[in-house]
């Protein structure tokens, strides 16, 4: 039997650290490599307890056990961490590297998508779709908008789905379009990084785009979340300084990081709060354009259901 596994480095509350675990314990994860990114020996004592979860803290010691300082910035505390368990660690057939709030969506069992995958191929890509914000509390299933790959139907489509900012993203999309990759494991060399794999077969080798298997991101699930989040993202997370604009500036783009500065800039919070609401929101409007593109999708995440069956009463004392 296949066997795959995931490893992410998390800094968050208990509950999602759960809902992750749960989530993906559910879909028959064999392994979870959980690194604590800051000490929790509560939520650490909960995942040691279960059989198929690896947590780690990551510590001074721990860093000083890996024999080299820990990196400053979290995308290479991230991969450092991925690439470590992957080359000491990983005992699964496959190995995949995700984010707390990311959400394997798959078509069929997990480990039978892996199985019919071709013997030269190393790495299995799955594309993101982003969550919106509901626009009924209580409502049984998620938004997501999805992703066309024909980068230039995307550009079409965006100023019709998205008139104010929809020239300036990619597929409207606050965060990724790569997405994140499963690995064979036993490559020679390995070395993760955010969206791929470094190995001394080459970058990403005989990589497949597995369109069976989507990679649900809880990016934005409602304006208070996304607010709170903002500033953080905005100097060194998904909106910072340095990330290209999806078209050139000499062709009217802007880099998130700059877009968003130029929104807050002239108009302040309720100029982000509009951004997020055209962008962001399942408003009845944003819902239809959508559709008719072909671009949305109805998910359940009965989250706190699978919650309780693999932690069951674990927040009680959170």
């Amino acid at each position: 039997m296949t066997t795959w596994g995931l490893v992410s480095t998390i800094r968050a509350p208990r509950r999602d650290v759960l809902d992750f675990a749960a989530w993906h314990l559910d879909l028959g994860a064999h392994r979870l490599f959980i690194h604590l990114d800051e000490t929790d020996p509560g939520t650490f004592a909960i995942l040691k307890a279960h059989p198929r979860i690896r947590p780690l803290t990551t510590d001074a010691a721990y860093w000083e056990a890996t024999g080299k300082p820990r990196p400053e910035k979290h995308q290479a505390r991230q991969t450092r961490n991925a690439t470590r368990t992957y080359r000491r660690r990983a005992d699964v057939d496959w190995l995949g590297h995700i984010d707390v709030d990311e959400f394997l969506i798959p078509d069929a069992p997990v480990e039978t998508l892996l199985a019919a995958l071709p013997a030269d191929c190393h790495v299995a890509r799955l594309r993101p779709m982003e969550a919106l914000a509901p626009d009924a509390p209580g409502a049984d299933h998620w938004n997501f908008k999805m992703l066309t790959l024909d980068r230039k139907a995307r550009r079409q489509q965006a100023p019709v789905i998205w008139p104010t900012y929809g020239p300036y993203l990619d597929g409207g999309f606050l965060s990724h379009v790569a997405g994140k990759i499963l690995v064979r494991t036993g490559l020679p060399g390995a070395e993760f990084r955010i969206h791929n794999i470094l190995t001394e077969l080459g970058e990403n080798p005989g990589a497949v785009e597995l369109s069976t298997l989507a990679l649900a991101h809880l990016h934005a699930t409602d304006w208070a979340q996304w607010r709170a989040h903002y500033r953080f993202r905005h100097e060194r997370g998904s909106y910072r300084a340095g990330l290209k604009p999806n078209r050139p500036v000499d062709q009217g783009g802007l880099s998130m990081h700059d877009l968003l500065a130029t929104i807050e800039a002239k108009g302040g919070e309720p100029a982000l709060r509009h951004f997020f609401d055209e962008v962001c929101a399942a408003t009845p409007g944003h819902l239809d354009r959508l559709a008719r593109d072909g671009l949305l999708r109805r998910v359940k995440l009965p989250l706190d259901a699978v919650r309780e069956k693999h932690f069951p009463g674990a927040l009680a004392s959170a």
